[in-house]
């Protein structure tokens, strides 16, 4: 528990970027499963449209530090990936 003024702050402003955090790193979650669900079920546009806003929010997630840089390139092109692949005709 937290006995300076300081400190007091400190904790009050932790919270805060803790439950900021939480809610932006869940939506970016939802994001991608909302590419990868429209990707698996064949749905080209919108998964396509999906991984705009995925890639954006990635993007900024990881300008923040909420993500690794790397980790937000790597799922940006896995999420890629996974569009082409639907994209083209069932090969194998």
């Amino acid at each position: 528990m937290p006995n300076t003024k300081s400190a007091k702050k400190r904790l009050r402003q932790n919270e805060k970027l803790l439950t900021d955090n939480r809610a932006k790193r869940s939506a970016l979650r939802l994001q991608i499963r909302k590419v990868r669900s429209a990707a698996e079920a064949g749905h080209i546009e919108q998964s396509e449209a999906e991984f705009r806003l995925a890639a954006k929010k990635l993007d900024r997630a990881a300008a923040a530090r909420l993500i690794h840089p790397n980790a937000a390139a790597r799922t940006k092109s896995r999420l890629a990936a996974q569009i082409k692949k639907a994209k083209s005709p069932s090969e194998a």
